[in-house]
């Protein structure tokens, strides 16, 4: 096969553990030149990445990295399969330490690992000359705002050099994600820095699978419309690239889900703000000329991308505090149960401005509306149809989390001081962390490749 497979073990913190698996097997039986990404950063995952360490110095790496890493390290080093990922989060050389632990656990030679670091701007925002990104209409980080995360998205440049150098993992902090994918196609295939129609589909294969079942049949089933079987053994997606950067998608045997034109199409689109324009750090993609066409089973083949140079500009993401989120819930059920759900929402109303409590609330009925219901009581007819089962939600956000539970506790009081029948109360309270994104040039980003002995 003259291609090189790049299999998806995760995409996102928080994804299946034991997705990786079946993802290798199908690697190592192709016999063909393969490697593994595995990604599992968030904007705001850096940030309690970075609150982590700031409690403890050997974390703010992926929390799941044991349970993504220990079944399938050995094969990987076995078989002569890479392994690239973000799981470093905030803290890279530590989860590069705890790889090696894990190898010397399982009985594996030491494996030679490489961290990307210089992602994490944070000590330098002052010396940055930031720029306000459109996507965030133009916001600008108030001056004196503490700063929990700042971190640019990094491209594949030293994923390639860390391969280079005989890396068999590269474990990186915040890159854009498709570029975990672009770094090994560069290392195996030794495409130009400016061959931009192969860098872009470079990254188009990456921007593919970076989310991994989004592409294979997950987020995108809906049994009336687009039923999916297999949902709970979900194969996770493998693209083959060709030299030339011909790319199909597909997934491993006897797994669930599916790949086909549909669930391509909408991953293409997939956070994309401009399919002609779409900004990665290591080339503008255009998508506005790509055809996809069926295979066989499961195996989509994409075609007609095309890319331009890059900007000379890095996507920064800034993490800061964002007060307190306060939840709470009580159930009421049985005839009645929509009449007095909402004389509790009045209480609480009330209670809220009785006491002062001038926060920023919005109450659901959970089993009639919530997602698009703005809280004024209008519900559709559907929607009032002698409903049996509600659950009130009440949210609010303040500064502090005093505040917050102080709104809540008025939920719980309702076990005695509200409606007739309710019941279940649950409350909690949540740091908040808001985010924007700016951009940095390049020049003042001083990425580093290193390989651990």
């Amino acid at each position: 096969m003259d291609a090189f497979l790049i299999g998806c073990g995760a995409g996102f913190s928080g994804d299946r553990v034991d997705a990786p698996g079946p993802v290798v097997d199908h690697l190592i039986r192709s016999g063909a030149p393969a490697g593994l990404m595995i990604e599992t950063l968030g904007e705001r995952t850096l940030a309690l990445a970075q609150k982590a360490r700031q409690k403890d110095e050997r974390a703010g790496y992926e929390p799941l990295l044991d349970a993504l890493l220990r079944p399938v390290l050995r094969r990987c080093l076995d078989h002569g399969i890479p392994i690239v990922s973000n799981m470093g989060a905030a803290n890279p050389r530590a989860a590069a330490e705890r790889i090696h632990r894990i190898a010397e656990e399982i009985g594996c030679a030491r494996p030679r690992i490489a961290i990307v670091t210089g992602d994490d701007i944070a000590a330098q925002l002052s010396d940055i000359p930031l720029q306000p990104w459109e996507g965030d209409d133009g916001r600008a980080l108030a001056e004196g705002t503490q700063v929990i995360a700042a971190n640019a998205y990094l491209g594949a440049e030293r994923i390639r050099d860390a391969l280079g150098a005989g890396a068999q993992i590269v474990i990186t902090g915040r890159v854009a994600d498709p570029s975990l994918a672009l770094g090994l196609l560069l290392h195996h295939f030794g495409w130009a820095a400016d061959d931009w129609p192969r860098l872009a589909a470079g990254m188009l294969a990456g921007h593919l699978v970076e989310c991994g079942s989004q592409v294979t049949g997950g987020y995108f089933a809906d049994p009336a419309r687009k039923p999916v079987d297999g949902m709970a053994d979900l194969g996770f997606p493998v693209v083959e690239v060709g030299r030339d950067g011909a790319l199909v998608v597909t997934k491993p045997e006897n797994t669930g889900g599916m790949v086909d034109l549909r669930t391509v199409k909408e991953q293409l689109l997939y956070e994309v703000h401009d399919p002609a324009h779409y900004i990665t750090p290591d080339v503008i993609i255009d998508l506005s000329g790509v055809s996809v066409s069926q295979q066989g089973p499961d195996r989509v083949a994409v075609h007609g991308v095309t890319g331009r140079a890059a900007t000379d500009s890095y996507k920064v993401t800034i993490s800061y505090p964002g007060g307190w989120l306060g939840e709470g819930e009580i159930s009421y059920a049985g005839p009645g149960a929509l009449a007095r759900a909402r004389l509790a929402r009045d209480v609480l109303r009330d209670r809220l401005e009785l006491r002062g409590l001038a926060l920023r609330h919005r109450f659901d009925l959970i089993g009639v509306a919530s997602v698009f219901d703005s809280d004024d009581g209008a519900l559709s007819a559907a929607a009032l149809q002698a409903p049996t089962d509600i659950r009130l939600r009440m949210a609010v956000e303040g500064e502090s989390r005093e505040l917050v539970e102080a709104a809540t506790q008025e939920v719980l009081a309702l076990l005695c001081c509200g409606p007739a029948g309710g019941g279940g109360v649950r409350r909690a309270a949540t740091e908040r962390i808001h985010t924007i994104s700016c951009l940095a040039p390049k020049a003042a980003v001083h990425t580093r490749m290193e390989l651990l002995a």
